[in-house]
């Protein structure tokens, strides 16, 4: 108690409480700005904490940190363009609800669903975080690999209601995914002697370009017509009534959020990916996902916030990272003289207070800016496409360019762009894209790292949490295609009903 008491004075004094509401809106701006992502803003901001002591220091950037997660669902909804890899998910269905005259409603869902998703994986850091951490790091190269091809399996049902275009769109990303050295031998793939290709392709070009791009694209070549915008909703312009029906699709997906926030590599990048294929399989409407549905959003923003509580366990209680951000984050705290680790809820307890309060701080400014903001922020819909168009365009550039400090960089935003734009035109989903871009070369590394630990293929079926994981996702993709029959069936009976 008395190590509490300690790291709430020091924690909550006038000063550090102003740093963590600079460190969340500074956050936001890196989230929400298309081409900036938490990781850019972390990397920027670990040198400014230098002067500070370490509570001020480490408070700031934990803030920093949910800041920026949580920043992407402003362009996500009233853009079209993923602010982070986090927010890839909430772009599906939060523009498609702006666009038919509801942001607000969109942003409030967001705002909500990162409150209760980063609240339960504030509970899950504080109460379990040190048996979970010892947990995730006993799966070996079997289990990592079994578990990606299960999320590698929702592709079919991002893919549901177009099946063949979307697993299409899977190999494309797969494809995409390939290029560069081979991991684990290096061989090089389909570098076509670029020098830059050798490297593979960034994740951010080509969401900018497949996203941003191509959304400037259908606009100009286009005949959208602006909606009527309702901005007279009042609160968070959804009822408590619609979040309560939302409840297990908001715990299923926060529970993802933390698991893929804790295992390393994987993070909120994939987990809103996953969570959203999730709420589309267990919706009774999975027809209206990608045309505004709310579960949708309700499922990618709870399961990107709770990934940084997950993602903040191994962290803190192995020194392990989960993903690029908190591997920074590690950096900021071995430069105060702090060494996160097995040992470090011992020798430390006031700082690992201070992480919690500064989490659980965050959550609170990061609603109190949304709230007072959006109302401000969905105004950019009402600036005319030829002014608001250039704004965005050069916004991607710079952010393509800041990826590596290469101009080669933005010439692959633009082709992913063209090929986004015709993807889209023709009716091919970008989601199962996405999924395969990301899951692709992991699934390689996973599979390559298990055959040469044993050579044993039947290794990933005697390994009971391996077995579980690869056939639930044979199930999932068997599931998803009887389905798929059914409703054509169906659809083709009442046509010839209708004749």
């Amino acid at each position: 108690m008395d190590v509490l008491i300690q790291s709430l004075s020091e924690a909550l004094t006038p000063f550090v409480i102003l740093l963590m509401a600079l460190g969340v809106l500074i956050g936001l701006i890196f989230g929400t700005v298309p081409g900036l992502t938490a990781t850019m803003g972390m990397a920027l901001f670990v040198p400014f904490t230098f002067g500070l002591d370490p509570v001020p220091g480490i408070a700031f950037l934990i803030c920093l940190h949910l800041g920026g997660v949580s920043g992407g669902l402003v362009a996500s909804t009233l853009l079209g363009i993923p602010g982070t890899p986090s927010s890839i998910a909430t772009t599906f269905d939060a523009y498609p609800m702006s666009k038919n005259g509801e942001p607000l409603r969109a942003l409030g869902i967001g705002v909500i669903a990162s409150l209760i998703g980063g609240a339960l994986s504030f509970v899950a850091l504080v109460t379990i975080s040190p048996v979970i951490s010892r947990f995730a790091v006993q799966m070996g190269p079997f289990e990592f690999f079994a578990l990606i091809f299960f999320a590698l399996s929702l592709v079919a049902v991002l893919a549901k209601g177009s099946m063949l275009k979307g697993i299409t769109a899977g190999f494309l990303g797969l494809a995409a995914g390939i290029v560069g050295f081979a991991p684990i031998d290096g061989l090089q793939r389909y570098t076509l002697g670029i020098l830059e290709l050798k490297g593979g392709i960034e994740l951010l070009p080509l969401i900018m370009g497949l996203f941003a791009i191509s959304q400037i694209l259908i606009e100009i070549l286009g005949d959208s017509k602006s909606q009527d915008i309702d901005f007279k909703a009042k609160g968070f312009a959804i009822s408590l009534v619609e979040i309560v029906k939302n409840g297990w699709n908001l715990v299923r997906s926060s529970i993802i959020g933390i698991a893929f926030g804790i295992l390393p590599g994987l993070g909120s990048g994939t987990s809103n990916l996953v969570a959203y294929a999730q709420a589309k399989q267990a919706s009774k409407t999975s027809e209206r996902f990608g045309k505004g549905a709310p579960e949708g959003i309700y499922a990618s923003e709870s399961a990107n916030s709770a990934s940084v509580g997950g993602s903040l366990i191994p962290m803190l209680s192995l020194g392990i990272p989960g993903d690029t951000v908190t591997a920074i984050l590690l950096g900021g705290f071995m430069v105060h003289g702090l060494q996160p680790g097995p040992l470090f809820f011992t020798s430390n307890p006031h700082i690992v207070n201070v992480v919690f309060i500064a989490f659980f701080v965050a959550m609170i400014f990061v609603v109190f800016f949304q709230f007072f903001g959006m109302r401000l922020f969905t105004r950019v819909l009402t600036v005319p496409k030829q002014y608001l168009f250039p704004v965005i365009f050069v916004l991607t550039i710079v952010g393509a360019y800041t990826t590596n400090s290469s101009i080669f960089d933005i010439w692959v935003m633009v082709l992913f762009g063209v090929i986004g734009f015709f993807l889209v035109r023709n009716g091919f989903p970008i989601a199962p894209m996405i999924l395969g871009f990301i899951l692709g070369p992991l699934l390689e590394t996973y599979l390559r790292r298990a055959l040469m630990t044993t050579g044993n293929p039947t290794d990933f079926f005697t390994n009971p949490i391996s077995a579980l994981f690869i056939l639930a996702g044979i199930a999932c993709v068997i599931f998803t295609l009887r389905s798929e029959i059914k409703d054509k069936r169906k659809q083709s009976t009442n046509n010839t009903l209708n004749l």
